[in-house]
Order: C-alpha cells, then structure tokens, then sequence
C-alpha cells in the first residue's frame, strides 16, 4: 500500500488563476448573518434616536452613552493592562441578564468584543452606557443567560 507521505486525505490543489467555488450553504449563512447584522443596526440606529441623551458611535457598532469619562489625568487603559469592570447586562427590553464584576485583561477578548473593542478608548473610572449588536455583544452562541442573537444594553464602570 502506498500513501501519501502519511498526510491523510487532502485537499486538492488549486489551479493558477482560479477562484475557489463558494458552497452554497456557506454563501447563505454569510448572507443571512449580514441581514442579521443590518437588521441589529437599524434597531440600535432607532432605538439611540428615541433616547433623550446623546450617543457616540463607537467601533464594531456599539452605541455610548457617557456619564462619566474617568480619571483623564492618567493614561488611558493600555492592551494587555489588568482590568476590573462592572457589568449590568439586560435586553433592550429591560430584561436582566447578568450583573457582575469581571477581571480581565484588555485586548484579550475576555469580555464581549464591545467592551473589548473600545476599552483603549476609555479611562479607569468610567462610567457609561453601551447599546451593543449582537454581533459585538454575545454572537451567535450567547451565554448561559443571554439569549444568542440578542442585542443588550450594558451600564459599564471601569474600575
């Protein structure tokens, strides 16, 4: 018996100049979590709208409201810096998910993306508000308390 080179099965080359064939099913799942994620948008886009306080766009989609930007005359949180938040988590609903005190390191994805994404952006002391997508927030598995799909509000305080 002859194999090859105790690889196990492979994938077949592709030719020069060709693109890769898109599996069908693969194509809808992109397709649909882009309607998925257009549809979290606009709710979040009405939602921020109908709040009487003003909101900043910040990366990944998530919405801010600040009460308090911290202690500005430190250096803002740096990746990798050890961090302690509390987070109260609920549905756009109201609905209570979680409320928690959380250490992690920044940068390391410890805490939903929303956080993550932007907490080099804050100080320590903050205090705010993010309305956050699905898709920044708990994905597509969700938690043991949040539902998957679901876009959450989340009073943060860096401490």
């Amino acid at each position: 018996m002859v194999s090859c080179g105790g690889k196990g099965p492979q994938i077949p080359s592709q030719r020069k100049g060709e693109t890769p064939k898109a599996d069908s099913t693969q194509l809808a799942l992109l397709e649909l979590n882009q309607q998925l994620r257009e549809s979290a948008d606009a709710t979040l886009l009405h939602l921020v709208q109908a709040q009487g306080e003003p909101y900043a766009q910040y990366e990944m989609g998530t919405w801010v409201h600040m009460y308090d930007v911290g202690r500005t005359e430190e250096e803002k949180i740096q990746e990798g810096e050890e961090c302690t938040v509390y987070m109260r988590v609920s549905s756009l609903e109201g609905k209570l998910y979680s409320d928690t005190e959380q250490r992690f390191k920044a940068g390391k994805y410890e805490v939903p993306a929303a956080i993550d994404a932007n907490i080099r952006e804050w100080y320590h002391g903050a205090k705010m508000r993010l309305i956050a997508p699905w898709y920044a927030a708990y994905g597509i598995k969700g938690t043991a308390q949040v539902p998957p799909y679901e876009n959450v509000i989340i009073e943060l305080e860096i401490k």
